[in-house]
């Protein structure tokens, strides 16, 4: 009897051997593009051949890459292995992988980085490697034989330390990223193996690290960007002595934290790089009131940079700002500036003076209302500019803002949009060589001779006009989109028009001879949105009897009406739906374990997006043992239905997580997947629904229609998110317990 029982036990292992193989990707057959991804698989599928050039097996569950499971597929250009659970890579893996362009293998559980895997790759030129648990690159170089490189991905909150010899044979890069915001060594020296890169991103937490890094970049880098640091710059100089020339041209700061004495400093140390043209602040923060050591900085020299953008600077007490007074001597050779969204409102009148080589000006999305933007354009002031932009601020009067304009006697190109004048005088004075204006949704009601005669272009769309008499010998281009306009403008008014834009008006229709008077027209935007360059009209189109005419209104106004009532009532919706559920009705309601494929499924707002996809899915995705969650704009099956795609997300998907807000009661699409999971998740004996409130909400703000998510919201818990960061570490425990369960 044991005899045959240990047979048995070694035919039954030999048998389950021989069947796991048989987990396979059915897009693969007789195909060179193999999309793997999203499908449940353990490991890289069998039968692959040198007909594949691309294999996405990306969000899988493979732990495993084997010698023999890639040796086939020689002529492969592209392997997508990003989210899985890769923790173990054989040595030879990529062995006949010769012609690989691109290897992505981010977001997996890889602990360390071994240099034989990348041995025989000569053809790669894209790699990344973040998202994963390795704590450094390490003791050597892991990338030198990949002399074709041109893009490198890597680091993760993990990684400690780089160091040098690290990149050793890359020396020609186009991007270069490093996730090192927990990055604590970093051997001086490290980086400058690599003799060109175009484009360099650093996430840093660490100050120190960030001046070592950009020592060593000087020469080689041209764009560096860096993230996330809340800068306090040493004073050490950023120039080592070198006789190779700077490279860096750009530096940008994205998410970064600034205070007046690290911009003083900053100001000071970047004058040293003599080739630096160009910086930029995204989304940064600045925590004082511009009380900066003008004193040191002036001592300091010219700075050499042109260009300077600031976009959506967050300045707390940005009402107490000082006016920087003494920077003076530091803008005279700016040539373009742009702060944008930033709460500006207004520019001291001595400091605007002395941008004298400004020629480009955006202050659009600020706060300048008229008495500010009369100091801030005083006399002398921006005695170069050609372009200004100060859309979309607080300005109210025409009058006031013209005869400020004027100040700018070298001014080309103005814009004034989206500012609420209301009303437009019959006479202003502008610069007398302004030439392009935008004055649309300005809310003007009508034209008149305030609109400078100079003008080649002319922006006026989205107004309150009826008509247009206004002549204009110079115009060439004419924006008249979103009037209310019955006809075309005269040709003898605008003699030199080029290009007219008409669409969206009372026009309906304009004789052969009103646009043959356009003589030098060569592109016309009208009714239909099209670009007319001649007008054919056939004699249906023209001499429509009344009796067709009435007809096609009844035909119309009846099909309007029965359009918006099934647009109100959701009747077509409803009719799909009802014939979703019906055959959803005869699924099982649990699917059996293997077709689950994700964690969860997450139902949010668009609008709650940004916490969705940047906190909480990097939250459950980088976890050990990381989540698979299912996202529509990530995971849904293109050109497929959405109930479709929402029903077969559900059921084959362990949980169903619903983040709840303002936005979300508010969202349509929230209320059609509430719509689906009444019948098929909320049933009182099944726990596959968690709620997580982003937000304080009300059971009663949910539509009464949803009755069993109110109830459930006032009989079962759920997860709140906290403000606090101290309870942050609870809620992501909780919920992570509750996916689990």
């Amino acid at each position: 009897t044991w005899r045959a029982w240990a047979i048995y036990m070694v035919l039954a292992a030999s048998l389950s051997e021989e069947q796991v193989p048989k987990q396979a990707c059915p897009s693969c057959d007789a195909t060179e593009v193999c999309n793997c991804s999203s499908m449940g698989l353990d490991f890289i599928p069998p039968g692959l051949t040198g007909k594949v050039t691309t294999l996405n097996l990306a969000h899988n569950r493979i732990k495993r890459i084997r010698s023999q499971d890639l040796q086939q597929a020689v002529n492969l250009r592209a392997l997508l292995l990003q989210s899985n659970e890769i923790s173990s890579i054989e040595e030879d893996s990529f062995r006949s992988l010769g012609k690989l362009e691109l290897l992505d293998l981010s977001n997996n559980n890889l602990a360390h980085l071994s240099p034989a895997w990348f041995g025989h790759l000569f053809s790669l030129q894209h790699l990344h490697l973040q998202g994963n648990s390795y704590r450094d690159l390490g003791e050597t170089s892991p990338f030198s034989s990949l002399g074709n490189l041109s893009a490198l991905y890597l680091g993760n909150p993990r990684l400690s330390t780089i160091r040098q010899g690290n990149f050793e044979g890359v020396e020609l890069l186009d991007t270069l990223w490093i996730d090192g915001v927990n990055l604590s060594q970093y051997e001086p020296g490290s980086l400058k193996s690599i003799k060109k890169i175009n484009h360099t991103i650093v996430n840093l937490r660490n100050t120190n690290i960030f001046s070592a890094i950009v020592r060593d970049l000087l020469y080689s880098v041209t764009w560096l960007e860096v993230r996330e640091i809340k800068l306090e710059i040493e004073k050490k100089s950023l120039v080592q002595s070198s006789t190779l020339p700077f490279r860096l041209q750009k530096l940008t700061f994205k998410d970064v934290s600034f205070t007046d004495q690290s911009i003083s400093r900053l100001i000071v140390l970047l004058k040293e790089i003599t080739s630096l043209q160009e910086l930029d602040a995204i989304d940064c923060a600045l925590q004082g009131k511009g009380a900066w050591d003008t004193k040191e900085i002036g001592r300091s020299g010219e700075s050499f940079v042109e260009t300077v953008s600031v976009i959506n600077m967050m300045i707390q007490d940005f009402h107490l700002f000082f006016d920087l007074e003494g920077m003076e001597s530091q803008v005279n050779k700016l040539k373009r500036l742009t702060v944008i969204s930033s709460r500006v409102f207004m520019v001291a009148c001595e400091l605007a003076k002395h941008f004298s080589s400004l020629v480009y000006l955006d202050l659009h999305d600020n706060l300048l209302v008229n008495k500010r933007l009369n100091e801030t354009i005083c006399e002398d002031a921006w005695p170069s500019l050609q372009t200004l932009n100060l859309s979309q601020n607080s300005l109210k009067s025409l009058t006031q803002t013209a005869n400020s304009i004027s100040r700018l006697p070298k001014l080309i190109n103005l814009d004034i949009s989206q500012n609420n004048f209301g009303d437009i005088p019959d006479v202003c004075e502008w610069p007398k060589n302004l030439k392009y204006l935008n004055l649309s949704s300005t809310q003007i009601p009508k034209l008149t001779t305030c609109i400078p005669s100079t003008l080649e272009a002319l922006d006026i769309s989205a107004n309150n006009l009826e008509e247009f008499g206004l002549r204009l010998p110079f115009l060439k281009e004419l924006y008249l989109a979103k009037n209310h306009l019955k006809t075309l403008p005269g040709a003898p008014l605008v003699p030199n028009l080029v290009a007219l834009s008409i669409r969206r008006n009372k026009l309906s229709s304009f004789s052969k001879e009103e646009f043959e008077s356009f003589k030098k027209m060569e592109l016309l935007d009208a009714m239909r949105g099209a670009q007319v360059g001649a007008v054919h009209l056939s004699l249906m189109e023209c001499h429509r009897s009344l009796l067709v005419s009435l007809i096609c209104v009844l035909v119309f106004l009846v099909i309007l009406v029965l359009v918006a009532l099934g647009y109100k009532y959701h009747v077509v919706w409803y009719l799909r739906m009802t014939w979703a559920w019906l055959q959803a009705k005869r699924k099982p309601k649990r699917a059996p374990a293997k077709d689950i494929c994700y964690d969860a499924f997450v139902s949010y707002s668009e609008n709650d997006s940004d916490w969705v996809e940047n906190i909480m899915v990097r939250e459950l995705e980088q976890a050990c043992p990381p989540f698979r969650l299912c996202l529509h704009k990530r995971d849904f099956v293109p050109g497929k239905w959405i109930v479709d795609n929402i029903i077969d997300s559900m059921e084959k998907s362990h949980k169903t997580l619903f983040v709840l807000s303002e936005h979300f009661v508010q969202s349509e699409w929230c209320k059609y997947e509430l719509d689906f999971s009444h019948f098929r998740l909320f049933d009182e004996n099944n726990d596959a629904a968690i709620l997580v409130l982003l937000e304080p909400i009300q059971s009663q703000a949910i539509p009464k229609r949803f009755c069993k998510l109110r109830k459930i919201m006032n009989t079962k818990t759920y997860l709140e998110w906290p403000l606090e960061e101290d309870q942050q570490e609870i809620f992501w425990k909780n919920l992570k317990g509750a996916l689990k369960s």
